[in-house]
């Protein structure tokens, strides 16, 4: 049995998640209150962190790393490219969507209005919030602008980097936080993605607390 230690609006575990059901992998979901550091998390990823993916008798840490050996160990439905310039192009993207798109965006919005509740951290700061709802128009311009010129994020296929942007904008989206009108590109691409199988469990997540608005789950917006 594969098992996954999850919280459900953390975009690294929604990437592994669609990983994992895009190669049809049945997995267990076991939430982890990771803020609360417990020694028995802590002896499966000293680093303190999630995603955690139990697998083949191995204990996996980091998404992007998970993700990649998922690849690897079942190499179809393909998630990367065969070429060089096309793995370049996804691990660029990828990174971009974990490190810049999460650092002036799903850290500043999602984090401060659903996880300093959730972690008992005050109230969000609304210079943060500020900042977070202007930098995601900046990157969704950027999307649309991709979107010009290929089918899908990094190419021609779907990718990890369209899984990667996915769990972003689908964990931002269940706060409401995504204006799907600023760009029809990106909107369309969102409905493609949003409508394979392996989103069903993403879009069936509940936050105590925080329930999603009517058009999260709603295919068609």
């Amino acid at each position: 049995m594969i098992r996954l230690f999850h919280v459900p609006l953390s975009p690294f575990c929604r990437k592994v998640r669609l990983s994992l059901a895009e190669k049809k992998l049945e997995v267990e979901l076991i939430e982890e209150r990771y803020w609360e550091k417990s020694a028995e998390f802590l002896r499966r990823n000293p680093a303190g962190k999630v995603p955690i993916l139990k697998m083949d008798g191995k204990t996996l840490t980091e998404s992007a790393a998970i993700c990649e050996y998922i690849e690897e160990c079942h190499p179809t439905p393909s998630l990367m490219p065969s070429d060089p310039e096309g793995k370049y192009e996804v691990r660029r993207l990828v990174t971009w969507f974990d490190d810049k798109f999460h650092h002036e965006v799903t850290s500043k919005l999602l984090y401060e209005r659903v996880n300093k509740k959730v972690m008992k951290q005050g109230y969000p700061d609304s210079s943060s919030v500020k900042a977070g709802a202007k930098a995601i128009k900046y990157h969704l311009d950027y999307m649309g602008w991709l979107l010009d010129l290929r089918r899908w994020l990094a190419g021609d296929q779907m990718t990890l980097a369209d899984f990667a942007a996915a769990a972003h904008l689908s964990a931002l989206d269940y706060i409401s936080d995504v204006d799907w009108n600023r760009n029809e590109n990106v909107r369309e691409w969102y409905a493609k993605i949003k409508s394979r199988p392996a989103f069903r469990s993403i879009l069936a997540d509940q936050v105590p607390g925080f329930p999603p608005p009517a058009h999260y789950a709603d295919l068609d917006f």
